[in-house]
């Protein structure tokens, strides 16, 4: 089953002396550094004060970290796991720093909603570079696949192996291939890159909206939940407990409806639920 001309995927590793750093811990400084100075540029186009996007931003690292680890325990059942460098879920990181963030935002005293419209185009733009770290260590690929588009990750985080897929994500493995036979699989982390960098343009595109605050993070998870119900469909995963259907796809629903009902309930300014401009609140 493995592709005739896989590409062969290395994954990024800078030696700095004594310290190893990973393509992916790059990434995620990059994707909340991105995504800070997208929402802090938005801030002071609507003529708010942009200085509290720091604090939210630092907020929802240490909310993303916290919520990604231990959505990951949870899955996977072990809590030995939550010490351990590797194992991080979006989604758990996701919720995670939403929490984290709300609670920062509550303690200065500002309407959660109009800081989340600001930062919604910069947490798209942080999406798309954060996957790029999945796709430099190797993890969170796909099922098995024949393509010259394809990729094996030999030394991937874990190794696109016949054992990896079949014990650690129940993928449906060719006859006869052996425990260390490397597969080339679908690189749904490009997939993922490149969705996000189409929610970005469409959420920047949209950003100047009528609407009351609110509206346009609405937009975003609506969004998000369809990105990545989409992709669920091509990723190796071993926790389909609702027949075709992931745990991550049964999230990113309850998401599309949440999302629906911020966009439908902030769909009109009016007294209490402000435009987002400044002189407009």
């Amino acid at each position: 089953m493995t592709s005739p001309d896989p590409i062969i995927h290395h994954p990024l590793v800078l030696q700095l002396g004594p310290l190893s750093v990973t393509g992916f811990g790059l990434a995620v400084l990059a994707a909340f550094g991105i995504g800070q100075v997208v929402a802090q540029h938005e801030s002071v186009r609507r003529g708010l004060d942009p200085e509290p996007i720091g604090d939210v931003v630092f907020a929802s690292i240490i909310g993303f970290l916290l919520g990604a680890k231990l959505y990951y325990v949870i899955l996977m059942h072990d809590f030995s796991l939550f010490f351990t460098r590797g194992g991080f879920v979006f989604w758990g990181g996701l919720m995670g720093g939403i929490l984290a963030s709300w609670i920062a935002i509550r303690r200065r005293k500002i309407p959660f909603l109009r800081i989340a419209d600001v930062c919604a185009a910069g947490i798209a733009a942080g999406y798309a570079v954060g996957r790029t770290g999945c796709w430099a260590v190797g993890d969170d690929y796909g099922r098995p696949w024949l393509s010259r588009f394809a990729v094996a990750f030999p030394e991937g985080a874990p190794p696109s192996t016949v054992r990896s897929l079949s014990q650690d994500f129940s993928s449906a493995i060719p006859a006869g291939a052996t425990g260390d036979t490397v597969l080339s699989v679908y690189p749904t982390q490009l997939y993922e890159v490149a969705m996000g960098l189409l929610m970005f343009w469409y959420l920047w595109r949209v950003r100047d909206h009528k609407h009351a605050e609110g509206w346009l993070f609405g937009l975003y998870c609506v969004l998000a939940g369809v990105e990545r119900f989409i992709v669920e469909f091509y990723r190796a995963k071993d926790d389909r407990y609702f027949g075709a259907l992931t745990s991550a796809q049964l999230i990113a629903i309850g998401f599309v409806v949440v999302g629906a009902i911020i966009m439908q309930l902030r769909k009109s300014p009016r007294p209490g639920m402000p435009g987002i401009y400044a002189t407009a609140a």
